[in-house]
């Protein structure tokens, strides 16, 4: 998105071309390399055996690796110029040459933060080796330490605060591994709360290296941050690299890469770090894939009807005014400004057994949209729209950025928001909370701890650096109540007035509270909600508790889940109606996997 605000549709160059990324390389300068007799000179010549065009040296801590590689190519130039070379350092030197014109090899390193979380710092060739140790040392790595390479290097600096530095210093910030091992996304701890928000949702943070890239399902790395989680309401873009500790794969324990073996493949005008960080800088999340070898090539559009439906993503068949199919693309732009953006599909169903249809003439559908984005909406939201292509067929792509000016009306007096799956006209209450949020931005001067797009505010605050925390995390204790879902509906107030009931409903998902909602007034969830509360309110005392939470049932269509929640506090019982899973911690998502596999009453 431009810095005006304004949308811009993004033509294909006919330059482009995809190309294979393995961002994430270590070499015989990391302590623990399996391979230390090799020399740099095969790791580009394996580079180049497995068909890679861009690679990055990452050694723990160091850049001593990298810095090697140069000077050596130093040392072999100067004997050239010398006329001092030997053959055989002529040869390696012609070798160097032909495969550095051939791969682009960036320094960079992989950084171990505060409580053992790794951090991938990727620079320009250009950058000199002594400002990368510079940086490294401003990060907190000892000196001493800074030649050695190794995984563990004490105290050093929080993760918050390595984002903000690497990138401040002109590099790509990647959380390496996040989904695993030492990755941020802290997955199989009992904690992580408002730290695991920040240290996935900082806006210094350009991407996630995640090792589910390939898999697909509602529980992978991906998925989860997509932006359709509440408390994560920006997108992540997630690539994949190999992490390769050696040349080849160990053929005794597979797991175990070498080069090349889990790349990313990256759409380009050239091959620069410029061009690769302006990828990575952008909403476009289809200009990064995984690699798939010589198997069918990842389709973006195929993957995405594959994950459905959700509160950031909507497909429409058709765009023809007649039929009402034109104004729900807009409703549905109006309502994901509003929202949490999100992206809509023209030319595709959601269902991904069924034949794309495509869109006719795609320029003209293009100019139909900005046309109407001009005329029919006050203010103007910010969207990107392209074209893609998926079996065959080109579709029209919409990318709806978070509203800056909320709140965003469809022909002056309609207002729209995005619950789950759907778009509904928003009620008096949603319209008033939309304000608030416009005018609580507008009173908040910017930090550079603000979110890199505007979305609805975090549940939770950001920690303070590590250096000011105690050694214990912050944000949990045993005797702490816990957390409801943030997904569903909760019916907090009922009253009668003249034979009518009248609700206060809860939405969990952005926390608006919405009165005098009634029965026959309630929207889909709401009025499900409600028949349940009015018609079968659940009691206590016949729940199947399990500590201090309950599942009161599971409902499914499709592939979209359902789940009625119960949780025990202090002031009594609460229930969540329609919780998805997306809206679910890993103590409730404990106690589903419990319930669907039997284990219940």
């Amino acid at each position: 998105m431009s810095k005006s605000g304004k949308r811009r549709s993004k033509p294909r160059s006919g330059q482009t071309q995809w190309r294979l990324m393995d961002l994430h390389l270590h070499t015989p300068g990391s302590v623990d390399y399996q391979d230390p007799h090799i020399s740099y000179l095969d790791i580009l010549r394996q580079a180049e055996l497995r068909g890679l065009d861009i690679i990055a040296f990452t050694d723990h801590n160091t850049v001593v690796g990298y810095a090697a590689m140069r000077k050596t190519l130093e040392q072999l130039s100067l004997l050239e110029e010398l006329q001092r070379i030997e053959p055989e350092e002529q040869r390696r030197l012609d070798e160097y040459r032909r495969l550095l014109r051939k791969i682009l090899v960036l320094p960079g390193f992989e950084f171990t933060a505060t409580f053992g979380f790794h951090i991938l710092g990727i620079f320009s060739p250009d950058t000199d080796v002594r400002f990368l140790e510079h940086l490294l040392l401003t990060l907190n790595v000892p000196a001493e330490q800074l030649a050695q390479g190794s995984a563990t290097v004490g105290a050093t600096a929080d993760v918050l605060t390595a984002y903000r530095v690497i990138r401040d210093a002109g590099g790509l910030v990647i959380a390496a591994h996040a989904n695993s091992g030492n990755g941020v996304v802290m997955r199989g701890f009992d904690f992580g709360g408002q730290t695991r928000i920040a240290y996935t949702q900082d806006p210094n943070l350009h991407a996630l290296e995640v090792t589910d890239l390939e898999k697909r399902g509602r529980y992978t790395t991906r998925s989860f941050f997509d932006g359709s989680k509440p408390e994560y309401p920006r997108a992540m873009r997630c690539i994949q690299g190999s992490d390769a500790h050696r040349l080849v794969r160990d053929p005794a324990n597979p797991k175990v890469l070498g080069v090349g073996d889990r790349v990313t493949e990256i759409l380009l005008d050239e091959v620069s770090f410029e061009a690769i960080k302006e990828a990575f800088e952008s909403n476009d999340f289809s200009l990064t894939r995984p690699y798939r070898g010589q198997a069918k090539p990842f389709d973006f559009v195929h993957a995405a009807r594959e994950e459905g439906e959700s509160i950031v993503q909507a497909f429409h068949v058709k765009m023809l005014e007649r039929g009402g199919y034109f104004n729900r693309i807009l409703e549905d732009i109006c309502a994901m400004a509003n929202t949490n953006g999100g992206t809509i599909y023209l030319g595709v169903s959601a269902n991904p057994r069924e034949e794309p249809v495509g869109i006719r003439n795609p320029d003209e559908a293009m100019q139909q949209i900005q046309t109407a984005l001009s005329r029919r909406f006050s203010p103007e939201p910010a969207v990107d729209i392209d074209q893609l292509n998926t079996q065959g067929k080109t579709i029209v792509r919409i990318t709806v950025h978070p509203g800056e000016d909320l709140p965003y009306a469809l022909d002056d007096n309609r207002f729209y928001v995005r619950d789950e799956t759907e778009t509904n006209m928003a009620v008096r209450d949603e319209i008033v909370r939309l304000v608030e949020r416009r005018l609580a931005r507008d009173e908040q001067p910017p930090t550079l701890e603000a979110p890199a797009s505007p979305s609805p505010p975090l549940l939770v605050p950001k920690p303070e650096p590590v250096e000011s925390q105690p050694e214990a995390w912050p944000e949990e204790s045993a005797d702490s109540a816990p957390a409801p879902p943030s997904t569903g509906v909760e019916i907090v107030e009922s009253r009668e007035r003249d034979g009518t009931v009248y609700h206060t409903v809860h939405d969990l998902r952005n926390g608006n509270r919405i009165k005098n909602v009634t029965r026959s007034s309630a929207r889909k969830l709401w009025h499900y909600a409600i028949t349940q509360v009015e018609d079968n309110p659940p009691r206590a005392e016949d729940l199947d508790w399990r500590g201090d939470k309950a599942v009161l049932d599971r409902r499914q269509r499709d592939k979209h889940v359902w789940y009625d929640l119960a949780m025990r506090t202090g002031d009594g019982v609460r229930v969540f109606y329609g919780v998805t899973d997306t809206g679910l911690n890993d103590e409730w998502m404990a106690l589903i996997e419990q319930y669907e596999n039997g284990n219940h009453h």
